[in-house]
């Protein structure tokens, strides 16, 4: 196990380090959304980002059970008959990876490559939790819900199962699901079937794949993926904050056509509308701004208005440029009550929650 410990330590590029043989392995068993499918308020399931830590494991949906364990008073043990057959709900949510822009990052934290793209919002079915743990009676001293999925693997020389904690509180809101469905159809395998875990406006390590167990703690989870993996830290001995909910983020769907290998966008001068959708999971959206030199001046796009119903899904936003001949560098930013995405990087070891504004160069014939 030495080599695989060495080999899995997290660490950040030196300088001048390209991206390796390992990323590129991640790069190409996870997937990101094409940003033209941004036009999509739904996005469709092959389309929708997806990061698997192990492999995606083989579960039998018939045999399958879920159970309810620990600081409770009385455990339950369902199948998927016993959870479809209570009242179901549907709930548009978007997800969005916590390590989503890491590769962009200087110094780059070495692990899976995101550039802008691991986002996607679904209409995920299924039933609320809070209910569920009523049912099984939480004890007083109840403190942490651990969610553990069928994926097992090793990280940084832990062998595990993927398993991940909510504080009690946020575990009993109403709007967190247990989901068998996603946009209508059975969930797909990469996607967690028969059953997973939806946080609305929680980064995506949070809803939990592939669920298997749930268990009520009198302490605090002290498991990898909550005390290791997921928490902000700049130095290596730093234990770091947690990552949780998901910091305002806007992107812009590429206008015109692109080069193959550069990306870099053309389009003819004249009329043309910018398009894009903009999220958070702290607070609603109250602004979206665009620069189309380069972050020198901003104008406000119009935003869709919030949607009662669906709190936690993106907003469209769109503005009208007037495009001029040349080259030009178009950034988005989106802001909520908390504030607006950084104009600079906040630099973290991991490279996690980082909402470093979009910049998309465009070439004007």
């Amino acid at each position: 196990m030495t080599d695989t410990v060495a080999r899995g330590r997290a660490r950040t590029a030196e300088p001048g380090e390209g991206i390796g043989l390992d990323e590129l392995a991640l790069a190409t068993r996870n997937h990101g959304l094409p940003l033209e499918a941004l036009r999509y308020d739904v996005t469709p399931p092959g389309l929708h980002y997806v990061l698997t830590h192990y492999d995606i494991p083989a579960v039998d949906p018939a045999s399958w059970r879920l159970g309810i364990t620990g600081a409770v008073q009385q455990p339950l043990d369902l199948d998927l008959t016993a959870l479809q057959a209570r009242p179901a709900v549907t709930s548009r949510v978007t997800l969005e990876c916590a390590g989503n822009g890491r590769a962009r990052l200087e110094p780059r934290p070495v692990s899976q490559p995101w550039l802008l793209e691991a986002v996607g919002t679904a209409e995920w079915t299924g039933v609320p939790l809070a209910p569920l743990l009523e049912e099984a009676g939480v004890s007083a001293g109840a403190v942490d819900v651990v969610f553990t999925g069928a994926d097992h693997g090793v990280e940084r020389g832990v062998e595990q199962d993927y398993a991940r904690a909510l504080p009690l509180a946020e575990a009993m809101r109403p709007d967190v699901l247990l989901a068998w469905a996603m946009n209508g159809a059975d969930l797909p395998p990469q996607h967690g079937a028969p059953l997973r875990l939806v946080v609305p406006g929680w980064y995506g390590m949070a809803h939990v794949k592939w669920l298997t167990r749930i268990e009520v703690l009198d302490h605090e989870f002290d498991g990898f993926q909550n005390a290791v993996a997921y928490r902000l830290k700049t130095e290596p001995g730093d234990p770091g904050t947690p990552v949780d909910r998901i910091r305002p983020r806007a992107l812009l769907a590429p206008p015109g056509f692109p080069d193959f290998m550069s990306r870099e966008r053309f389009l003819p001068a004249g009329p043309v509308q910018l398009s894009g959708r903009a999220w958070s999971g702290r607070a609603p959206i109250t602004r979206v701004e665009v620069s189309t030199d380069g972050g020198g001046t901003w104008t406000d796009a119009e935003l869709d208005p919030p949607d009662p119903a669906h709190p936690f899904a993106w907003r469209s936003w769109t503005l009208d440029w007037t495009a001029p001949p040349g080259r030009h560098e178009l950034v988005v930013r989106a802001a909520d009550s908390s504030g607006a995405q950084p104009l600079e990087q906040e630099w973290n070891r991991q490279g996690m929650a980082n909402n470093l504004v979009q910049q998309v160069p465009v070439t004007v014939s």
